[in-house]
C-alpha cells in the first residue's frame, strides 16, 4: 500500500535540499505544467504560489465562535471633554495635529504627563480610543499603571477577549483584592515571575502583614536570585514587625539577599542591626578630649559578626579593606547615633576637622567619614543630614572674589536633594543653576518634581539664555533641553519665544528656542483641555 504525499510537504523538502539536489515535484502538483521549468529556482516559488492559493481557496469556514460573554460593567467616570479626547488621540498617534506646522518634541515623551494628569481628574477616553491606549501600554510598560486606570471596565473587558493586553488582567485595579474581601492569591502560586513581584508589591501597600505572611509562605523554596527581588518589595511598608524575617534573612545563603536583608534592618533605627551598626560606629569615630576634631579607628577585620550583618570581607571597590569596612558600618549606623553621643548638631559635626589615632591632623578619613554619612542620609531619608551636607544653596561669589566653587556635597548631590521636600528641593537647584549654569545641573533637575516650579524653570530658562549667547552649541546641553520639554513650566512659553526670536535666523539655537517654545504651548493647551 502506497501513501500520497502531501504536495505542500513535497514542495517544502525540496526548498530545503535545494533545486541543485533534488528534481522539482512535478507529479506533486497537478497544475506544475503551467511551470516554467527552465529556472528551477524560479519554478520552485511559483509551484509554492499555487500551492498556497489551492490550499486557500479549500479552507472551510471555522464554526462562529459565540457571542463574548456580558458586556463591559458600566463606568460611572465622567467622560474626557471633547478637546481632550482629540488631543489624546494626537498623542497617540505621535503627531503634532493642527499645530501649525510648528517643530514639537516627541510627543510619546508627553504621554505619561497627560495619562497622570487625566487620571487625577477622575476622567475616561471614549470607548474608541482604549484599543490605542492599551497598545501604548503594551509598548511601553512605564504607562501601564495610568493606563490601565483611565481604560477602566471597558479596558480590563477587552483585555479578556484579545491575549495582546493580557497584562490588563494583572494590572487594572489591585489583584490583592480590597478591604473586606477575600486575597486571591493564585497569581503568587501560578503566575511568572514579574507578576508574582507585582502581587507581592501590591499586597504589601495594603496589607504589610499579609503580605509578610505570604512571603514567608514559600520563602524556603524560592530561587536565590528570586528571594533577592521579594526582599526588595518588603520596602513597601516596612516596619519593626518584619524584623525577625529580615534578621533570620541575614542567615541566607545568598550573600546578596544577606546584604539587602542588613541593607533593610539599617533603616529601621530600632532594629537590632542598627544597634549593633551603631556600637561599631562609634568605636571607628569618637569625638576627641577637647572637642575641636573626631579621630577615625576604622575597624581592623571584618569578623564572622560583621560578615553575617551583610559587610563583604573583601572590598568590590577596589578600596582599602579598612575604607571599605569602616564606611559600611558609619553607613549602616542610625544617625541620630551622632548627635545623641556628641551633644553637636549634623552641621556641628561636618565643620569638624577628621583625624586618626596616628595623626590627629591627618583629614584622610574625612571624604571616607562624609561618604558614608550621605549614604546613610539617603538610606535612612533623613532630611536634616541631607541638608547638612549639602550646604546652604550656592549664592553668587563677593565681587572679586573668583569663580564661585561647586558647594562640597560628598557623595551624589542629587540623591541626598531627594531627601529633600519638593519646594527646598527645586529652590536648591534653581540657586545652583543661577550660579554655576547647566553644566553639572542634570542629575539635580532630574531629582527635582516635575513640571518644575516657575522659579526654577526661570532659572533654566535664564541658563539656556547665557549658553545661547555665550557661544556654546544647544547639543552640548541636549540632556537638560530633553528634560525641559516634558518638565519646564509652561507659564515660560514667552520667555522662550523671546529667545527664539532674539536668535539669529536659521540658527541651531533659533530651532531648538522654536521647538520647545512649541512644545510649552502644546502642554499647556493640553493641561488646559483636561481642567488643568
Amino acid at each position: 500500500m502506497t501513501t500520497t504525499q502531501d504536495p505542500w510537504e513535497t514542495l517544502h523538502t525540496t526548498a530545503l535540499l535545494g533545486t541543485d539536489r533534488r528534481p522539482l515535484p512535478a507529479a506533486a502538483l497537478p497544475l506544475a505544467d503551467e511551470v516554467d521549468r527552465s529556472d528551477p529556482a524560479t519554478a520552485l516559488l511559483e509551484l509554492a504560489a499555487l500551492a498556497t492559493v489551492r490550499r486557500r481557496a479549500g479552507a472551510l469556514p471555522v464554526p462562529a465562535a459565540g457571542p463574548p460573554g456580558p458586556p463591559a460593567p458600566e463606568d460611572r467616570r465622567p467622560v474626557l471633554p471633547e478637546p481632550a479626547a482629540r488631543r489624546l488621540a494626537v498623542l497617540l498617534a505621535g503627531r503634532s495635529g493642527g499645530t501649525g506646522g510648528s517643530t514639537l518634541a516627541n510627543l510619546a515623551e508627553l504621554l505619561p504627563q497627560w495619562l497622570a494628569t487625566a487620571r487625577a481628574r477622575g476622567l475616561r477616553p471614549p470607548g474608541a480610543l482604549i484599543p490605542g491606549l492599551l497598545d501604548a501600554a503594551r509598548a511601553r510598560s512605564e504607562l501601564r499603571p495610568d493606563a490601565v486606570a483611565l481604560a477602566g471596565p471597558l479596558g480590563r473587558w477587552l483585555a479578556e477577549q484579545n491575549p495582546d493586553w493580557r497584562f490588563v488582567l494583572r494590572t487594572a485595579g489591585d489583584p490583592a483584592g480590597r478591604p473586606g474581601q477575600p486575597v486571591d492569591h493564585h497569581l503568587w502560586h501560578e503566575g511568572l515571575f514579574a507578576e508574582r513581584v507585582t502581587h507581592l508589591t501590591l499586597l504589601r501597600r495594603r496589607d504589610p502583614a499579609a503580605g509578610l505572611e505570604l512571603l514567608s509562605g514559600t520563602w524556603p523554596t524560592e530561587r536565590a536570585e528570586d528571594r533577592l527581588l521579594f526582599l526588595d518589595a518588603l520596602q513597601d511598608g516596612l516596619s519593626a514587625a518584619d524584623e525577625p524575617f529580615l534578621e533570620a534573612a541575614l542567615g541566607d545563603r545568598s550573600k546578596n539577599v544577606r546584604a539587602t536583608a542588613a541593607e533593610l534592618l539599617s533603616t529601621l533605627p530600632g532594629s537590632a542591626l542598627a544597634h549593633r551598626m551603631a556600637e561599631r560606629a562609634l568605636a571607628a569615630v569618637r569625638l576627641a578630649d577637647a572637642g575641636t576634631h573626631l579621630l577615625v579607628t576604622p575597624p581592623a577585620e571584618c569578623d564572622a559578626a560583621m560578615q553575617r550583618d551583610g559587610i563583604a570581607p573583601a572590598s568590590p571597590t577596589g578600596r582599602g579593606e579598612r575604607a571599605w569596612w569602616f564606611g559600611e558600618v558609619v553607613a549602616a549606623a542610625p544617625l541620630a547615633t551622632w548627635p545623641r553621643s556628641t551633644g553637636l548638631t549634623p552641621e556641628q559635626l561636618l565643620a569638624l576637622r577628621v583625624g586618626d589615632s596616628i595623626d590627629e591632623t591627618s583629614s584622610s578619613w574625612a571624604d571616607d567619614l562624609r561618604e558614608a554619612w550621605a549614604r546613610a542620609a539617603v538610606r535612612q531619608h533623613d532630611a536634616d543630614w541631607a541638608r547638612a551636607l549639602l550646604g546652604p544653596a550656592p549664592a553668587p561669589p563677593v565681587r572679586g572674589s573668583g569663580r564661585p566653587r561647586a558647594p562640597r556635597a560628598t557623595g551624589a548631590p542629587a540623591k541626598l536633594l531627594a531627601v529633600l521636600p519638593p519646594g527646598e528641593r527645586a529652590a536648591w537647584t534653581a540657586a545652583f543653576i543661577e550660579v554655576h549654569g547647566l553644566g553639572e545641573a542634570f542629575q539635580l533637575l532630574g531629582a527635582c518634581a516635575t513640571p518644575w516650579t516657575p522659579p526654577l524653570s526661570t532659572a533654566v530658562v535664564t541658563a539656556l539664555a547665557r549658553a545661547a549667547g555665550s557661544g556654546a552649541y544647544p547639543w552640548s546641553h541636549s540632556g537638560v533641553l530633553g528634560m525641559t520639554e516634558r518638565a519646564l513650566a509652561p507659564e515660560t512659553a514667552a520667555a522662550v519665544e523671546e529667545l527664539a526670536a532674539g536668535a539669529a535666523p536659521d540658527s541651531a539655537w533659533s530651532e531648538t528656542f522654536a521647538r520647545l517654545a512649541g512644545t510649552l504651548r502644546f502642554r499647556a493647551a493640553m493641561l488646559a483641555e483636561l481642567g488643568g
